[in-house]
């Protein structure tokens, strides 16, 4: 019995929810997905083109130059829990279907001669392997053991070329829509034609402003990590001490620390801050830098090699470690702001001006941006966990309580909240709501490209669907009937 269909393009709203959840995992996402090896590939289409109907062992799909196994489908579910992911609103057939979208867009990537940078692609699951193992806490036998692979180099070649495949499915997705645009009167007609009784109602949403004062390193504990890093410097290069050795021993870079501070920088793909690509370029082969300042510390840097746009360096970075007393300065600074406020003496708005280190919002008044929309709507029931915790039980305009936090830069930070504006969950009103029924309409008109750019391309390459597979009720014509 076949799979009842849905809407095609509410199935490709799906499809693309969880294209976006299969990259935020990311690097998890260990499957036999591969490019066939030629001989491999031959042996595989000859025997499904030939006459038997026996089933190739494994094999549930070939699309292309690709071939999709029978427990990928398997292995993308177990995943997608792992991950935290819910698999409910999704059926077997729908996942199977992204997962044959996915190789033919990697597919038509390589036809369409989109380049990926392989050395970019090696780093990236470099630094992946890095940050996991940072954040859990594990080991590399325990992350070989939860993958069921027997080397490291095992691991970091399946990853290597599962991130590969996605690079290029996600830059062809790229290319499909890259130049399409939308017209005021688009969005118009596209608001005029949804049903009154249809059209989407918009949750809560707040306007969230904020005040953060950061510690400030003193003099002294910058001079102790400058002398630290220049003695670094001196002892490899008079002693002939290992660069790597003292970057596993000292640097405050939990994720470059395991790969000895390296990172590929090239010249065209902004990487890492300006300080860190200006100094690492303007070093010779082998040539050490003076200790130098960013964001996240003070640094030096290994030129290691050197390939025409690209260059390896190793790195040691240091922190200032902040005193009682500047911590202190800190939270009294903020608690003062925050007085200020409550007692009527400042707005919000000029305490944020006056006290707040948090450049990318104290001349908007504190507001905080939302990342997802660029703009200051913060709906509640999709609001960050930890910034609906802390405004939760706020009243408009009150302040919150000092809070502590930290984030990538700053192991402490202090900050005070407020919510400045509310707007009620309402039915969409074209004038208010201009900006979210334009972004819906974009998305409209992405999936009618979509759609179109997949029906294409699935009659243009050769695609065979093996077994129970054929049973489902694809949205595209993958049986081609």
């Amino acid at each position: 019995m076949q799979t009842e269909t849905k809407n095609s393009k509410s199935i490709i709203k799906k499809q693309l929810l969880l294209t976006v959840l299969l990259c935020l995992v990311g690097f998890t996402w260990l499957t036999a997905q591969e490019i066939i090896e030629d001989k491999v590939k031959e042996a595989a289409v000859d025997s499904i083109k030939s006459t038997s109907k026996q089933k190739i062992d494994g094999v549930a799909a070939v699309i292309g130059d690709f071939i999709l196994l029978d427990s990928d489908i398997d292995k993308e579910y177990a995943q997608i829990q792992a991950a935290g992911g819910s698999v409910k609103d999704f059926t077997r057939c729908e996942l199977f279907g992204k997962l044959l979208e996915d190789k033919l867009y990697a597919h038509h990537a390589i036809q369409d001669s989109i380049m990926i940078n392989e050395l970019e692609i090696r780093s990236g699951v470099d630094q992946q392997i890095e940050s996991f193992l940072a954040q859990s806490g594990g080991t590399i036998d325990e992350l070989l053991k939860f993958y069921n692979k027997s080397s490291e180099a095992e691991l970091r070649e399946e990853m290597v070329e599962i991130n590969k495949n996605m690079k290029l499915a996600v830059d062809m997705q790229r290319k499909i829509v890259d130049d399409i645009e939308v017209t005021p009167e688009e969005v118009r007609q596209f608001f005029n034609d949804i049903p009154k009784d249809e059209r989407p109602r918009f949750g809560t949403e707040l306007h969230v402003a904020q005040i953060v004062v950061i510690p400030k390193v003193n003099d002294e504990e910058v001079d102790k990590v400058i002398n630290q890093l220049k003695q670094f410097k001196a002892d490899v290069e008079d002693n002939g001490a290992s660069f790597t050795s003292k970057v596993v021993l000292y640097t405050d870079d939990v994720a470059s620390k395991r790969s000895g501070g390296k990172y590929i920088l090239n010249r065209k793909r902004p990487q890492m801050v300006k300080e860190f690509r200006d100094v690492a370029f303007s070093l010779q082969e082998g040539e050490i830098s003076e200790p130098f300042k960013t964001d996240f510390g003070y640094h030096i840097i290994f030129k290691e090699k050197e390939r025409g746009q690209e260059i390896d360096v190793r790195h040691i970075l240091l922190r200032p470690k902040l005193t009682p007393d500047a911590i202190k300065e800190a939270k009294d600074k903020i608690e003062t702001a925050r007085q200020r406020i409550i007692g009527g003496e400042l707005t919000f708005a000029e305490a944020a001006l006056e006290y707040s280190d948090e450049t990318e919002t104290k001349f908007e008044g504190g507001k905080l941006i939302n990342p997802m929309t660029q703009d200051f709507n913060f709906e509640l029931t999709k609001m960050d966990t930890q910034m609906y915790t802390e405004i939760q039980d706020l009243k408009d305009d009150e302040v919150s309580p000092v809070l502590q936090d930290e984030d990538r830069i700053n192991e402490i930070k202090f900050k005070v909240l407020m919510v400045t504006n509310r707007i009620d969950e309402h039915d969409a009103d074209f004038s208010k709501d201009y900006l979210k029924i334009k972004r819906l309409a974009l998305q409209e008109k992405h999936l009618d490209a979509i759609a179109k750019w997949q029906d294409e391309k699935i009659n243009d390459t050769y695609i065979k669907i093996n077994g129970e597979h054929r049973k489902c009720n694809f949205t595209g014509n993958w049986l081609k009937n």
